[in-house]
């Protein structure tokens, strides 16, 4: 299975995708340590931000492993990628790790490691023979990691192992008790993550595959899909973090989907409007 079958001709190049998805995804997720020094929690939005920055770049990614003549693989690949990229994640997230501020570097490091064994495996034990799936892969990984490290850090207010499996709770006023099943690891708050995470992968493409699909509106449709699954992350994160910060995520989700909600329709009738080769039917005036 190697003759490409080319989705879409022209546009930006992927890397420049991958550099704009990988550098605006870190950024947004080194951004979130404000909350440490801060001593507050409204900088988790930023997580949210990150899990966009690398679902755009993700959809790219899928768009050209997946125009070699599987289609049908578009499920598959966002689910391997974020099976990959959970365990790159909850090894980044490590204690030492964090307390050192590589986290997010760590899951890249250990993305691409994890992403790259999967993608020889399914090129030289399978016998895929797709010339861009060791790539292709390698990226998925690293997206999964940065999606769910992004959405732990809406919900956590941060992605370090404490957030993920400890939380500190008062009792009876100077007395504090660790509790670890209401944390995001113990209230399979990953798993939630992994559905929204993987989802958002996989449907804009999927959604506009055809021969009529323009990179714009795919993305656009990436984008919408990324801050569509921060909406429901956002509202859990009522249960962990101040109720200001998590209003504050719930206000960027909604009003970025809003945003590239209305762009996407924009586009989509853009192309339907040049597909049917149509005139627009004119409403008649009325009368002042």
């Amino acid at each position: 299975m190697t003759v490409q079958v080319t989705a879409s001709t022209g546009g930006i190049p992927h890397n420049k995708i991958m550099a704009f998805g990988l550098v605006g995804s870190l950024v947004c997720l080194y951004l979130t340590y404000l909350n440490q020094y801060l001593s507050v929690e409204y900088a988790a939005f930023f997580g949210g931000l990150a899990a966009v920055f690398a679902l755009i770049w993700g959809t790219d990614t899928i768009k050209h492993l997946c125009s070699y003549g599987i289609g049908t693989g578009v499920p598959s690949a966002g689910m391997i990628a974020f099976g990959s990229g959970a365990i790159a994640m909850l090894l980044a997230t490590a204690t030492q790790f964090n307390s050192m501020f590589l986290s997010p570097i760590m899951a890249v490091v250990f993305g691409a490691i994890i992403g790259g064994v999967a993608g020889w495996l399914a090129n030289s034990v399978m016998r895929m023979n797709i010339p861009v799936m060791v790539r292709s892969l390698t990226e998925m990984a690293i997206i999964g990691a940065i999606v769910l490290m992004g959405f732990t850090a809406v919900m956590a207010g941060g992605f370090g192992f404490e957030a993920l499996s400890a939380r500190e709770f008062a009792l009876f006023g100077s007395l504090a008790i660790k509790n670890f099943e209401f944390t995001v690891l113990g209230g399979c708050l990953v798993a939630v993550s992994f559905m929204l995470g993987a989802i958002a992968l996989q449907h804009p493409f999927n959604a506009c595959l055809g021969p009529g699909e323009k990179q714009d509106r795919t993305l656009m449709l990436a984008a919408e899909c990324g801050f569509l699954s921060m909406i429901p992350v956002a509202v859990i994160s009522f249960a962990f973090v101040g109720i200001g910060a998590a209003v504050l995520s719930l206000i960027v989700a909604v009003v970025g989907w809003y945003y590239t909600y209305a762009r996407y329709i924009e586009l989509s009738k853009r192309d339907a409007f040049a597909w049917l080769d149509a005139k627009p039917i004119l409403e008649p005036k009325g009368e002042d």
